[in-house]
């Protein structure tokens, strides 16, 4: 079966869904590679962070290579330096202002 422009159709049911998905999955992986190249595009030292996560994250998927992942990579941050680690909140605490816990001893009981 074929239509106007050559295309084969699928015939079973197995093979229209897996179209179906195929389609779907194209259309994702679209989106992610263009949102990837539009931020290698416009990365700057502030969003180096957002650039390097969404470069694991299309290498994690199969979206691009891992190698690739490491080249673009390292051509950010020979660019614009290493991205620096965010601190949250809990981890700013020190060792100072952490509570010390009393020492509880076990006694033995007798039965």
């Amino acid at each position: 079966m074929e239509t106007v422009t050559g295309a084969v159709l699928p015939i079973t049911k197995s093979a229209k869904k897996s179209l179906k998905v195929s389609r779907t999955k194209k259309a994702l992986n679209q989106t992610k590679r263009v949102a990837l190249e539009k931020a290698l595009r416009t990365a700057d030292a502030k969003t180096v962070n957002h650039t390097v996560s969404l470069i694991d994250k299309a290498a994690k998927t199969g979206i691009i290579h891992k190698n690739k992942a490491a080249r673009l990579k390292s051509q950010l941050a020979k660019k614009l330096g290493t991205p620096k680690r965010e601190k949250s909140k809990e981890r700013v605490a020190t060792k100072t202002e952490a509570v010390k816990k009393p020492v509880v001893k076990k006694t033995k009981t007798k039965k």
